[in-house]
């Protein structure tokens, strides 16, 4: 019986060390929070002091502060670091928010995080600031973006705003999201097979669900957008199409702002509700066929479409239009006004690309050290991309898995908020009431109560 007990505690055992393996593996959530998690926490307590001492994140303690540790406390003056004021769990890491003594700055940090990782055994160690003399450790126990999973909830100050779509996962563990009331033009780079289209259905299957105007620039014949029609308010396959809907829209822009004027207010939310226009994003895949001529005859209608891209993203903001251009490349290469409207696209997100210059075209003008991220992107790893913006920031994201056909099914579901705009019916596309046979689109999914 002694034996049958202890073969039967074995194999519990070794079926337990298997299930960990497992997790591990397959659903690294589960194995940091059972295992990883409190390991981390037990290392990050008993070693804080000595870490950040050996970091060179102490300062000297004030004189007051030493005399009277060394008068009335009775102990031996020591380095004083940040204070720890409170930690937090989640299912991808744990946060830390520090109290930086005076001395130390944010940039101090951050440039240890490195450091800070190997001592505490975690993924990534990433530094936010809180507000002035605050920091914010954000610490992932594993790569998150291995397998993208977005978070259930989002906090309230990212979903605060009428346009906010999420669309990736940061390295940090949280969401990547649009928002085009402080962004509201991006540039997405990227070359083949990067996950470049990957984004944009993400993108859009979150817009769709918004009351926005979709409007389409796909002049690759409709490849990747005519799937999406019943949410479009209107769509251009070819340059001769893309000349005329760009030229409606600026028309439409001039009225917006005429109604603007009339009303005595100076952005489109300040508007009355009952007259306010619906917001409209314009997406523009592979932007560089705009550019692109191969006769001189057609150089005037390239110099009239690059004109009015540049007017919609000098002063569209305000109407509420919005630019999301797309490419592989983009440059002073393409021809003159390039570089132009570049320098209007706020938002930058740069997958795998196949030269540095590239990387440059995107990047280097707003987050110069971002550049050598992009080119590390491996090539197994399409969706990976490095987003920036202005300030200066950037950070490593990865969009979930979506495929072709549960982005059209997710257009159809909601093809009833499609808005209708007189400027642009002439460019409204056809709508087929089911996929052609044989198409890999899927049908309409159920609506949702």
């Amino acid at each position: 019986m002694s034996d049958l007990s202890t073969v039967i505690e074995v194999a519990g055992a070794l079926s337990a060390a298997g299930g960990l393996g497992y997790a591990k593996a397959r659903s690294p959530r589960v194995f940091w929070s059972l295992v990883s998690a409190p390991i981390a926490r037990v290392r990050f307590t008993l070693t804080y002091r000595a870490t950040m001492d050996v970091c060179g994140l102490t300062v000297q303690p004030s004189r007051l502060r030493a005399f009277m540790v060394r008068n009335l406390a009775r102990r031996d003056v020591q380095p004083v670091p940040p204070q720890v004021r409170c930690v937090r769990y989640s299912t991808t890491g744990m946060r830390a928010i520090l109290r930086l003594p005076a001395g130390l700055e944010p940039a101090d940090v951050a440039a240890a995080s490195e450091r800070l990782r190997h001592a505490w055994g975690v993924h990534s160690v990433h530094v936010v600031e809180v507000k002035p003399g605050f920091v914010e450790l954000r610490m992932t126990g594993y790569d998150v973006l291995r397998r993208v999973k977005m978070p259930r909830r989002l906090p309230r100050k990212l979903t605060a705003g009428p346009l906010v779509v999420p669309v990736a996962l940061r390295e940090d563990g949280t969401a990547f999201v649009r928002d085009y009331q402080k962004i509201p033009h991006s540039l997405t780079l990227g070359a083949n097979q990067s996950g470049k289209s990957m984004y944009q259905r993400n993108l859009v299957s979150g817009l769709a669900k918004l009351p926005v105007g979709l409007v389409g620039i796909d002049c690759k014949r409709g490849v990747e957008q005519r799937g999406y029609a019943p949410r479009l308010s209107a769509l251009a396959i070819t340059p001769d199409e893309a000349s005329g809907l760009l030229e409606a829209l600026v028309g439409e822009m001039e009225e917006r702002f005429d109604l603007l004027s009339d009303h005595g207010v100076s952005d489109l939310w300040g508007l009355p509700a009952a007259v306010r226009p619906v917001p409209l994003v314009i997406l523009v895949d592979e932007v560089a066929e705009l550019f692109l001529v191969s006769a001189k005859k057609d150089e005037d209608r390239r110099d009239r479409m690059v004109m009015h891209m540049i007017r919609l993203a000098q002063m569209a903001r305000a109407v509420g239009i919005y630019l999301e251009v797309c490419g592989q490349r983009f440059g002073s290469d393409l021809g003159k006004g390039a570089t132009m409207l570049r320098a209007q696209l706020t938002g930058r997100v740069v997958h795998r690309v196949n030269d540095k210059q590239t990387a440059d075209m995107g990047l280097g003008d707003i987050a110069p050290d971002a550049v050598f991220a992009v080119t590390t992107i491996a090539p197994d790893r399409p969706g990976v991309a490095v987003a920036g913006d202005s300030s200066g920031g950037w950070s490593r994201i990865r969009t979930p898995a979506m495929t072709p056909a549960e982005a059209v099914a997710i257009c159809r579901e909601y093809a009833h908020l499609t808005p209708h705009i007189a400027a642009l019916a002439p460019f409204r596309p056809a709508i087929s009431a089911a996929p052609a046979p044989g198409s890999p689109f899927l049908k309409p999914r159920p609506a949702t109560s």
